[in-house]
């Protein structure tokens, strides 16, 4: 029996298995049950599977885990059988090889983003893999392959979990899109030398798109590594057929792919989605009769793109200025109308300009209301009026191809400001069914626009001239799980948040406590002021808004003071929006005043200190 070391170390072309989800469907086992504990289940199926592919001819073959993480488990309650699914799947396949074919333990992503771009830190990714190798090392794999990655940091966190436990070869597979990059838009020829500085013993391509496209990532992968090359494509892009999506690439053209594949330079040629015993077996006949071609690495600047520095904060706008001269600052926050007609909002901007305000913050659908766009009112507002805007931008209605594309398109329109938040769930508005998609959160998308600020997107591949955004970040003083709070600010603040617009802020003590906890990360500070309006207004937020906390002693004062009528519970919000005002100026940076209702003459009363 040839061991992996073997395969690889002899400079041959060898064929791998094909897809174990089609072969699964296809012998009755049904889309919702979890795959990967059939091993325990059905056995018999799995290992008919490995055998099916070994007689067509495959020399590696991969056990049935690919979704076997705890992460992935715990949507069918099998979290706690990790180690048992692992060690039964590399079992089967050891069976199912017998001595004509090497066993690699199969491992998959995740199915969450994790750090920068999600809230999973790398480290915890890093022990939901290790569950996983330790299953399959007990098993007894012949090495591992990490397939159908669109993360390098998540692979990476995958290759250390393996390398703590073995020294057993590794092949590290990425996925790539039509555009022959990773979700992530890194192309093969970046995240080829990355995976190889992580010692990994041969890097390919897996699932993505059909054969030509993995070819062409073969193409480049070639020409910045020396490491032996995989390559296990789809069986064709699927094609809707009734319910069901069928893959069309017949084994014939597979196979002709594969030769090709393999004179690029490619040493492990197989398949993935779609794929059969039958393309296995022609895939063999083909690879048989070439030899794989010797490459030659070209190295380049291009494949270590580390990003410019970015501009300088006072240089990016007035409001940055202000921010790193530590210089006072104020701002009003209003909201876009409901409908298509923007003059009110330019009278309100122009009110305000003459007061002498440095910005208007404009929010993105708070409480996931129907407005227009905050990108498109704040380059409106710009335009019209003159008036820098400080732009709120949340996660909650775009993915992260959609929010790159508009970052891009609102630092070549001149917007400079921004407010990261995560955005506040469509059950809060007046359209409960919409989708939600937060695709990362404020704490991931400030990391995206911090490499923006760099010249890189998301995958680290260059823009081009840098943007020049100020990215602000939104903290809650008076949150219920403060510990977590801070945690989350310090997680901003460490991906490139450059100042802080917190609640509305109702009680002085609880601003104190904050801040002193913030004190040794602490970026400038704008305080959030909401001049409450009636007592109705002040029990709505303090009991219907999230994430701001209204104290009994103000609720008590706007009680009293709406018992005297409507004007005198008016005066009495300002009164005490006031004297906030007055007591945050000597501990922050700046305000930030609210204008309630839409009403920008009561900020602008607020303001008249």
């Amino acid at each position: 029996m040839p061991t992996l070391h073997e395969l690889l170390a002899d400079d041959r072309a060898h064929v791998v298995d094909g897809a174990m989800g089609t072969m699964l469907y296809s012998k009755g086992a049904f889309l919702n049950v979890c795959y990967d504990e059939l091993c325990l289940k059905q056995p018999d199926l799995v290992r008919e599977v490995h055998r099916a592919y070994v007689k067509a001819g495959a020399e590696l073959i991969e056990t049935n885990t690919f979704g076997a993480n705890p992460r992935k488990l715990s949507q069918y309650g099998l979290a706690a059988d990790t180690l048992m699914i692992n060690r039964a799947a590399a079992l089967l396949a050891r069976e199912g090889a017998g001595h004509r074919a090497a066993v690699v333990g199969a491992i998959g992503p995740l199915g969450i983003r994790i750090e920068p771009f999600g809230e999973t830190g790398v480290d915890e990714a890093e022990e939901a893999f290790a569950l996983q190798v330790a299953g399959l090392l007990e098993g007894g794999v012949d090495g591992f392959i990490l397939e159908t990655f669109s993360d390098v940091t998540e692979i990476g966190a995958a290759v250390r979990a393996i390398q703590a436990s073995s020294d057993l070869p590794i092949i590290a597979q990425m996925t790539i899109g039509t555009d022959g990059r990773t979700a992530y838009g890194t192309a093969p020829h970046i995240f080829g030398p990355e995976l190889e500085a992580m010692g990994v013993h041969a890097i390919g391509i897996n699932c993505s798109v059909g054969p030509q496209g993995v070819l062409e990532a073969i193409e480049q992968l070639a020409t910045v590594t020396d490491l032996p090359l995989t390559a296990q494509p789809n069986a064709g892009l699927p094609r809707d057929v009734g319910d069901r999506k069928m893959y069309m690439a017949s084994p014939e053209y597979m196979a002709s792919y594969a030769r090709r594949i393999v004179e690029a330079g490619a040493r492990f040629v197989g398949g993935c989605c779609g794929t059969t015993p039958d393309h296995i077996k022609a895939i063999t006949g083909y690879v048989q009769s070439v030899a794989p071609r010797h490459h030659t690495v070209i190295t380049t600047a291009e494949h270590r793109v580390v990003g410019t520095e970015p501009v300088p904060l006072a240089d990016r706008s007035k409001f940055g200025n202000k921010l790193a001269a530590g210089q006072p600052i104020t701002t009003v926050e209003i909201v876009p109308p409901k409908g298509v007609d923007p003059s009110r909002m330019f009278e309100q901007c122009r009110a305000l300009k003459a007061a002498g305000v440095d910005a208007v913050n404009v929010p993105d659908g708070p409480r996931a209301q129907s407005r227009m766009g905050a990108l498109l009112s704040s380059l409106m507002i710009e335009h019209e009026v003159g008036l820098e805007t400080v732009t709120h931008y949340c996660c909650r209605d775009r993915n992260l191809l959609g929010m790159l594309s508009d970052l891009l398109g609102a630092a070549a329109s001149g917007l400079r400001n921004l407010l990261i938040i995560t955005g506040d769930p469509p059950k809060m508005g007046p359209y409960p069914e919409a989708t939600a998609v937060f695709d990362i959160d404020s704490i991931g998308l400030t990391n995206l626009v911090s490499r923006l600020n760099r010249g890189l997107d998301p995958g680290a591949n260059p823009i081009g001239d840098p943007t020049r955004f100020v990215i602000g970040v939104g903290v809650n003083p008076a949150a219920v799980d403060l510990d977590r709070e801070l945690s989350r600010f310090a997680w901003k603040v460490d991906a490139g948040a450059e100042f802080a617009v917190t609640q509305p802020v109702f009680d002085i003590a609880q601003l104190d406590a904050f801040l002193s906890r913030v004190e040794g990360f602490r970026i400038p500070i704008i305080a959030g002021i909401w001049p409450l309006v009636s007592l109705r207004n002040a029990e709505f937020l303090a009991n219907e808004v999230p994430g701001v906390d209204v104290p009994p002693v103000v609720l008590d004062r706007m009680r009293r003071a709406s018992e005297q009528g409507k004007e005198p519970a008016l005066a009495a919000g300002v009164q005490i929006a006031r004297e906030m005002l007055a007591a945050v100026r000597e501990r922050v940076q700046g305000v930030q005043v609210s204008a309630p209702l839409g009403r920008v003459t009561v900020a602008l009363e607020v303001l008249e200190t």
